[in-house]
């Protein structure tokens, strides 16, 4: 199987949470096992961030090697270094993503990350967000991008630009739930105790992780339980069992940190589950109802309408 590769172009002045954010999320991912890559490159071996701490070892961009499907990702770094002369007179790095964009690799703007991208020609009558504080400027500096004010971040194809700051984890687990699954997004989401995660303007409720803003552990384990034996029976008894509880403070409990009963949240995620065995055309009704733990075609077939 291919690695998949994720370069971030580390830029002078860097901002280092557009950095840390997403780089942590591939770190927790490949620690679950993801098969992923990460390399750190830019136009000098040796930067300071934004905060003066200092950066070396950086590979010079011109000597990664990248294939078709990797991510370049473009952390934010400084406004003002951005948009100086000295910065915009990189022509050899503008041609180098462009070449990396038509070889069929990804391309991931951080915050600021979007004027690079913008400079070299790719986002032209291409949707694309930016930092709130900067789409006008973006407007001003690039008036052929198609600017799309008030989203987290926006995915089309292979270019994918965010506001910025933590909006670069929300982007970098979009991404990785599309690389793996919803429950892998879900376990690195919670290893960065990032239980409410966002979806750019995509509100669409996934019990993965729509009822996790909270911090109860007994409730997260009794939620992980059910997502990941969705296929069995689960009875309060053996519920309130791995949550170290009750019967009846699981109950209370599980409402009061969920807005759920128990049966409401099983529910839901049989539903994300037939949602996502319905890309799967070859799965019978009853093979369905095996692998969320119904009895009978006639539950999923009443499931599935949930999904029309």
């Amino acid at each position: 199987m291919r690695r998949t590769k994720f370069i971030f172009l580390v830029l002078p002045e860097v901002h280092l949470l557009d950095l840390a954010g997403p780089d942590q999320v591939l770190s927790e991912a490949i620690d679950f096992g993801a098969n992923f890559e990460i390399v750190y490159c830019g136009i000098e071996h040796e930067i300071q961030t934004s905060a003066g701490l200092g950066l070396h070892r950086l590979m010079h961009f011109s000597e990664v090697a990248y294939t078709a499907g990797d991510y370049i990702i473009i952390p934010g770094s400084r406004v003002k270094y951005i948009m100086s002369d000295a910065f915009r007179k990189q022509e050899e790095l503008f041609h180098w993503i462009a070449r990396a964009y038509q070889n069929e690799a990804h391309l991931v703007s951080i915050c600021v990350g979007t004027f690079v991208m913008a400079e070299t020609g790719i986002l032209n009558q291409r949707a694309c967000t930016t930092h709130f504080q900067l789409i006008h400027q973006l407007k001003k500096d690039f008036p052929q991008l198609k600017i799309i004010e008030n989203v987290l971040f926006i995915s089309e194809g292979r270019i994918h630009t965010s506001a910025g700051i933590a909006s670069g984890i929300d982007l970098m687990l979009y991404l990785l739930e599309g690389l793996t699954d919803s429950y892998f997004a879900h376990k690195v989401a919670k290893e960065l105790v990032v239980y409410n995660r966002r979806k750019g303007a995509d509100h669409q409720v996934n019990p993965y992780f729509y009822y996790r803003n909270h911090v109860h552990y007994g409730i997260h384990s009794v939620q992980d339980h059910i997502i990941e034996k969705i296929d069995q029976k689960h009875d309060l008894a053996s519920l309130a069992e791995v949550a170290c509880m009750s019967e009846r403070n699981l109950t209370r409990t599980f409402k009061q940190e969920t807005g759920l009963t128990v049966n409401q949240f099983i529910t839901q995620v049989r539903v994300q589950k037939l949602r996502e065995f319905s890309r799967m055309p070859d799965l019978s009704k009853s093979q369905l109802a095996s692998k969320v733990g119904l009895s009978s075609e006639k539950q999923v077939e009443r499931l599935l309408r949930r999904l029309d």
